[in-house]
Formats: structure tokens, C-alpha cells, sequence
């Protein structure tokens, strides 16, 4: 069975895990995400650093946004985490990111962890 965007999947992955390797465990998640920023840029791989996307309730557009950390080659949601472990909210937080952002894979990292954790998610 072929996995959607899997190339892409590991790639990124990939790039979180050489994050991890070099700063290791115990920042502030801002930190991780301004090194993917630069690994990103080098490794000429489209993104956008916290997306802002409405929020759409009967009709209405709410006025509270949400901001994916990174939308990676166009749809491809990633989630940076700095915790002890992944939770349901976490979860529950991609997967509406996949809905809002009509998004169909979403990745979730843990930096915090001594092996970089991470989920995939596909809607």
C-alpha cells in the first residue's frame, strides 16, 4: 500500500530529526521552529511559517484565527510540540488544524523528548 505524500512526509521528518540532533531536548518551541526555518530555506522546501486561517461558525467567520506552525509544500501541516509527551489535545488540535486548513496530512513533533517523537495524520 502506497502512503500519500510519504517522500514528502519523510523529508520533513527527516529535517526535524537533524534539528533534534543538533540542539537537542529543552527549549522553548520557538527555538525549534526558527531552526526549521533555516533548514527549510537550505533545503529549498516551500513553507509558511504561522499561517494564519479563519475560522468559519454557521456562516460567520469568528474573530479568532488560528495559526498552523508550518504549512509545508503548500498543505502539508506541521506541528511543533516542546512537551513532556504528546496528549489527546494535541491530537484533537491537528486534526482540526487538517479540517480548517482542508489539509489531508498533518505531522506532529516533539522536540522535548530525548528521541524526536512524532505522528502522522491524514484525513
Amino acid at each position: 500500500m502506497e502512503v500519500y505524500r510519504e517522500e514528502e512526509t519523510y523529508k520533513i521528518i527527516g529535517i526535524c530529526m537533524e534539528v533534534h540532533r543538533n540542539l537537542g531536548p529543552g527549549l522553548l518551541e520557538i527555538v525549534y521552529k526558527d531552526a526549521l526555518e533555516i533548514e527549510f530555506k537550505e533545503n529549498n522546501i516551500p513553507f509558511i511559517m504561522e499561517k494564519e486561517f479563519s475560522i468559519e461558525y454557521k456562516g460567520k467567520i469568528l474573530p479568532h484565527k488560528f495559526y498552523a506552525d508550518f504549512i509545508v509544500n503548500e498543505d502539508i501541516i506541521l506541528e511543533v510540540k516542546a512537551v513532556k509527551e504528546f496528549t489527546t489535545e494535541h491530537t484533537a488540535q491537528i486534526l482540526n488544524y487538517l479540517k480548517l486548513a482542508n489539509s489531508e496530512i498533518g505531522l506532529l513533533i516533539n522536540f522535548q523528548t530525548k528521541s524526536l517523537q512524532y505522528k502522522r495524520f491524514t484525513l
